[in-house]
């Protein structure tokens, strides 16, 4: 990433968020080693002239005390804050966050009823936003006017162009609704990887950067991320998602989490495996869960194996699933 491009991209975000004014504070919790935090807290911040109070580390009691003192108007987060906080909100302090205006939540999907409980709590408009580091981070966020849509990450910033295009022939652009693979440019976009120009040019081709990202969009140019490209799993010829096979193992009212992976299998090249965890004194056993899942998923996106695990799944401090530590498993 140059200089530019981080510029490029805080300014994306400055007229994304409506022009924000130096009336505004900003509460910044994100780590600024990794591009998300950077460049929504620090840098479009500053583009914003914003108060900017830092915090080293997300901590429930801490963060929820920095708003009671400095009542930030604006709050990038992820998904696992934004839960951490229902649970301590819900216990009635919820006017410690009043006064929140908007919430941008990344670095992994955002269930809807967590945005809806947050701004339910804060009165803050909660919106998905969706990037990666080779571009800024930030290419897509969900509109603040009130038309976001709830599991899609918006719309591309200003000044960004992004379309799906086939999996297997990237000149090939896919019509709304289909899913294929996400392309991305615009002046966020990096100049390519650090003395590795041919892993370079295998993602960006013409100033478009393949994101590695599943997704769709719709008639209105909303896109929606279905999951990691290389995370889909092959069985026996066919495409499983593990985003879409975790949302339904959640449903269950016994599992608190799931992680869902492919193994190798000898016949079907690969098996889906799911690890959970569960609902503390939940009634669980294996056969009542494969009977839950028969009538809510095709019989080759329901795991052969299902492994319930003592204590959290592995994420990093995004939030996101460690799946090679559990393939490795």
């Amino acid at each position: 990433l140059t200089h530019g491009n981080l510029v490029a991209n805080a300014w994306q975000l400055y007229h994304w968020a409506g022009r924000r004014t130096a009336e505004d504070t900003l509460l910044a919790v994100l780590p600024f080693f990794h591009s998300y935090g950077l460049t929504t807290c620090a840098l479009a911040g500053t583009a914003m002239q914003a108060t900017i109070v830092m915090h080293h580390r997300f901590q429930v009691g801490k963060v929820l005390d920095l708003f009671a003192q400095h009542r930030p108007t604006i709050f990038p987060a992820v998904p696992a804050m934004l839960v951490a906080l229902n649970d301590r909100l819900r216990e009635g302090s919820g006017h410690v966050v009043r006064g929140l205006e908007m919430c941008i939540s990344g670095g992994a999907g955002l269930p809807a009823d967590v945005a809806a409980e947050f701004s339910h709590h804060s009165g803050a408009v909660v919106v998905e936003g969706y990037g990666l580091s080779e571009a800024g981070p930030v290419t897509h966020a969900g509109p603040l006017d009130g038309t976001a849509r709830p599991g899609t990450i918006g719309l591309p910033l200003p000044d960004t162009l992004a379309r799906v295009v086939d999996i297997e022939d990237r000149s090939r652009t896919l019509p709304p609704g289909e899913t294929g693979q996400l392309l991305v440019r615009g002046p966020q976009v990096m100049a390519g990887y650090l003395d590795a120009s041919e892993a370079t040019d295998e993602v960006l081709v013409d100033g478009w950067l393949a994101t590695g990202d599943i997704a769709s969009c719709d008639e209105d140019g909303f896109f929606t991320i279905v999951d990691r490209l290389k995370d889909l799993i092959i069985t026996s010829g066919f495409n499983v998602y593990p985003l879409e096979v975790e949302a339904v193992l959640r449903e269950h009212p016994a599992v608190a989490d799931a992680a869902v992976v492919g193994v190798p299998d000898p016949v079907r090249g690969e098996r889906v495996k799911a690890f959970l965890t569960l609902v503390p004194g939940a009634d669980y056993d294996e056969p009542t869960l494969q009977d839950f899942l028969t009538h809510r998923l095709s019989r080759h996106k329901r795991p052969r194996d299902i492994e319930v695990v003592d204590g959290d799944l592995p994420r990093n401090f995004l939030g996101k699933v460690l799946r090679r530590e559990l393939r490795e498993c």
